[in-house]
């Protein structure tokens, strides 16, 4: 009998190994919410996410290596890059060698994040303003930032040897913040295909790159033992026109060409994901894809989102406290999910919350950017945070950390500066609701619309102090006027919305002692006069808020 269990169990486990040695599926917590878009729109946002209003990002990943801008793991296998590329290939030859000795895996050895104080990080970043706080756990590049079961490219084994996001949730409830965090790796499969490539012309002409290598290459190496396809994820067919520059966006929905990946690959990112929702249970999850990852060729994403719902519910005694973000969603969809727009905004008070997620330069740290003093102002983010919560919406901004995990000079002198902001005008911000219109003045004349998953900012007209936006407090008591700068002593601004029966009990300046001149007309529109102040404020030249109080504001909620 004994010899007959052994017999068996041998045989067990060599269909274990034959079959890749695949880790056990992460069990699908149950609950109220299916893998279905049918139950996923029970959902709720959750009132902290609704007052949070502004969030911080640290966009930090092996990719900040280079500190040469974003998709640098792919720009730098592009001999012939398109127009959008900064020149990585170029770069990448004269400071690291050729991508079929040096390819991106080799970056990721020189990553160390030796200053990385993130305790000290995220106590800036909320006197900034910051109610959340969210950290990269991995990008397109498949490399995780924590302590992965299923990736054994990860921070603790590669480059940094540190628990990159576990550093970061403490540091983030410490601080009182809530913790969220970025899942862009469901993109491998296609955006690595140039790793397989090698240079059209030149003395390297043909000579694989090193997407190409296997375990078995690496002998001798100080690679050995890890392999080169968990990261690059290139045992697959090649999409019909993986060396067209331009064809990754046209294949962004898993369409157009795309090659479409295994259940083995699918599995993985599921696995991973649960892992890293398991280990660390975000407050917020940031998926940078179409809907959910990997929707719609395979059902993982919205497995994932159900765990992730359910187990939210389990961790706080039945309450849904989880927030999922993703792009380019249906009507129906933003039922599901916080709908994000990545560099742009809304033109109106959308229906649901939503999120604007941009940055201060490039999503990965470039240098060149803080050289040539390229970043947005305070003044900018303050302007499109305003506009944004006015519209129901909240703003993820990222601030990009250097390969060693610092900011550089200019990064901290914003953030200084909003936080002198913030000192002043938080509380028409923080736990504020849209009135019955967002706005008026001359910048709406001119507004951008949405290309793709956004990019419509700074391609509408200018603020003026003559544009208003309006938030309102969650009691509907005070209305909260927003000048998008500041005017000369003794102008007036009529707020042609708000049209009132008698003079609201308060009108006051937020941050200023004085009294606020103000009439109104004969059409009842309240006319509000700019006062003559011993001294100017700077942080006027964002936006200034005027609080008005003594009549009924009818929220949305």
């Amino acid at each position: 009998m004994r010899k007959t269990i052994l017999f068996w169990l041998r045989i067990v486990m060599a269909v274990f190994f034959v079959s890749g040695c695949r880790a056990p599926e992460e069990p699908m917590r149950k609950g109220r919410f299916e893998p279905t878009w049918e139950s996923l729109s029970q959902y709720q946002t959750p009132q902290w996410y609704r007052d949070a209003k502004f969030g911080i990002w640290a966009h930090w990943g092996p990719q900040c290596a280079p500190q040469y801008g974003d998709w640098y793991a792919r720009f730098m296998y592009l001999q012939d890059p398109p127009s959008w590329d900064p020149g990585c290939y170029g770069y990448h030859m004269q400071k690291y060698g050729h991508p079929s000795e040096f390819g991106f895996k080799d970056v990721i050895r020189t990553w160390k994040a030796e200053n990385w104080e993130p305790e000290k990080l995220v106590a800036l970043y909320k006197r900034a303003g910051a109610q959340y706080f969210v950290a990269l756990a991995n990008h397109h590049d498949n490399f995780d930032n924590f302590k992965s079961k299923y990736q054994p490219w990860n921070s603790t084994k590669v480059g940094p040897g540190k628990d990159l996001i576990g550093g970061w949730a403490k540091a983030a409830r410490n601080s009182g913040l809530r913790f969220g965090v970025s899942v862009h790796a469901a993109r491998a499969w296609i955006w690595y295909e140039p790793s397989r490539g090698a240079d059209k012309s030149g003395p390297m002409a043909g000579v694989p790159y090193d997407g190409n290598l296997t375990k078995a290459d690496g002998k001798g190496l100080w690679w050995e033992g890890l392999d080169p396809q968990d990261l690059y994820a290139q045992n697959h067919p090649r999409s019909a026109d993986w060396q067209d520059p331009w064809a990754i966006h046209r294949q962004w929905e898993w369409g157009n060409g795309a090659s479409v990946p295994d259940a083995s690959y699918c599995e993985k990112f599921y696995n991973r994901t649960l892992d890293l929702i398991n280990r660390y249970r975000p407050d917020l999850v940031y998926f940078d894809d179409t809907a959910l990852p990997l929707y719609p060729i395979s059902d993982v994403g919205l497995k994932i989102a159900a765990h992730y719902y359910n187990s939210s519910m389990k961790w706080h005694g039945d309450r849904l406290e989880a927030v999922i973000n993703g792009k380019i969603l249906s009507p129906e969809q933003r039922k599901c999910m916080v709908w994000d727009i990545e560099r742009g905004q809304s033109s109106r008070i959308e229906p649901h919350p939503w999120q604007t997620c941009t940055c201060l330069g490039s999503w990965h740290y470039d240098q060149r950017i803080f050289e040539g003093h390229r970043y947005k102002n305070a003044r900018t983010v303050i302007q499109m945070l305003v506009d944004i919560v006015s519209k129901n919406g909240n703003l993820l901004l990222s601030v990009p950390l250097r390969s060693d995990g610092t900011l550089d000079s200019d990064e901290q002198k914003i953030l200084e500066d909003i936080a002198a902001w913030m000192d002043i005008n938080k509380e028409g911000i923080f736990a504020a609701r849209p009135w019955k219109t967002f706005g008026e003045g001359p910048a709406m004349e001119k507004e951008a619309p949405i290309q793709a998953q956004g990019f419509n900012e700074g391609k509408g007209k200018p603020f003026t102090w003559q544009d208003v936006r309006y938030t309102a407090s969650k009691d509907g008591r005070t209305l909260y006027v927003f000048l998008m700068g500041r005017p000369e002593p003794g102008q007036e601004l009529t707020l042609q919305a708000l049209q009132l029966a008698r003079e609201p009990n308060a009108v006051s300046l937020l941050g200023y002692k004085g009294q606020i001149s103000r009439r109104m007309d004969n059409q009842g529109r309240l006319i509000l006069v700019w006062p003559k102040m011993p001294q100017t404020r700077p942080t006027d030249e964002y936006a200034c808020v005027f609080k008005i109080s003594g009549f009924d504001l009818k929220t949305k909620e």
